[in-house]
């Protein structure tokens, strides 16, 4: 029988070091012929099987469901058994650089400190809080309508892949992350649950809240689950606006209120007026180096030039239909 199976070869930079031994990461550069059966994970453990056997990382299931082995390969959020490395050839060439979730909290190689992720997960409440009856004559079910509003956040397995590809999170301590919000979420949707104005409160937390998520869907492609984070912190921004919290620092709340009053004024985004209205009239003053840039760029315009969608009126109506807040 023929054997079918193609080779390719590829140059691995791989990130190494232990907390124990080492004041500074250090690279170790490998080459191999990959196959075109074989995933990111295979060349993980031909490296550690027949290179160096102290070579350390995390895996589990290999059906890529777990997260445990979630890593980055040229800074891109991967879980390991389930990236085709000629899929990765593909995007990257015959050269990758493969690293852990977070550089920062590496322990040994690819194996990461993930104390901030569950610090961050218990600051949220993660279970349901009623007041119950200790002794009901009936179980107290949840409507099925109700059930698909928590929109399979419960299947979220905590494995943190979501949480370490959050640029938000690697660059700002405080942030509590999509992982958190998603928890956050599934209990907010709960219609059992009675923390709702605590846990509000907590996830809007300026620095640490829902508003300093960038939407960079990074999230949504890390999760082994498909859970897609960023639509539930979506619906947790709305679901703050409908109770009418407004957080210590309100600025990124009037942001979302006023990207959705430009495009029912003009049925595009006015990024000059949205700064303004975001920060106000004294506010504004200090991004004009910047505007400046932009306006030379065609990014913004004066107000009495900017221009309105050809089709205003259908965007008002879907604008208008859409729209509930308190807020």
């Amino acid at each position: 029988m023929e054997n079918n199976i193609t080779t390719k070869k590829v140059t691995f930079k791989v990130f190494r070091f232990n907390s124990e031994t080492d004041y500074l990461p250090y690279y170790d550069e490998y080459a191999f012929d990959v196959t075109s059966e074989d995933v990111v994970l295979d060349i993980l453990n031909k490296i550690k099987w027949e290179e160096d056997g102290s070579f350390s990382y995390r895996r589990s299931c290999r059906h890529g469901i777990c997260g445990a082995c979630a890593m980055k390969v040229n800074g891109r959020a991967t879980l390991a058994c389930k990236e085709r490395m000629f899929d990765m050839i593909d995007l990257y060439g015959n050269e990758m650089t493969l690293e852990p979730s977070s550089i920062k909290r590496a322990v040994k190689d690819l194996i990461i400190d993930k104390g901030d992720f569950w610090a961050k997960h218990e600051q949220i409440s993660p279970y349901l809080i009623a007041d119950i009856d200790e002794n009901p004559d009936e179980e107290r079910l949840v409507p099925p309508e109700k059930a698909e509003d928590i929109l399979e956040a419960d299947l979220c397995i905590q494995c943190g892949a979501c949480h370490y590809s959050c640029p938000v999170v690697e660059i700002n301590e405080e942030f509590i992350g999509p992982a958190a919000f998603v928890k956050a979420y599934r209990f907010e949707a709960d219609v059992r649950d009675s923390k709702h104005n605590e846990r509000f409160h907590e996830i809007s937390k300026p620095e640490q809240g829902v508003w300093d998520c960038v939407k960079c869907m990074e999230c949504a492609e890390a999760c082994p689950k498909e859970i897609n984070p960023i639509e539930k912190i979506t619906k947790l921004h709305n679901m703050l606006f409908q109770e009418g919290i407004i957080g210590d620092n309100p600025v990124a709340e009037r942001h979302a209120v006023g990207f959705a009053h430009s495009i029912k004024k003009h049925g595009l985004l006015d990024e000059g007026e949205l700064v303004r209205y975001s920060e106000g009239n004294v506010g504004v003053l200090k991004h004009v180096p910047i505007a400046l840039k932009m306006f030379k760029k065609g990014k913004i315009v004066l107000p009495w030039n900017m221009p309105k969608s050809e089709k205003l009126d259908e965007i008002q109506k879907l604008v208008k239909s859409s729209h509930n807040p308190k807020y």
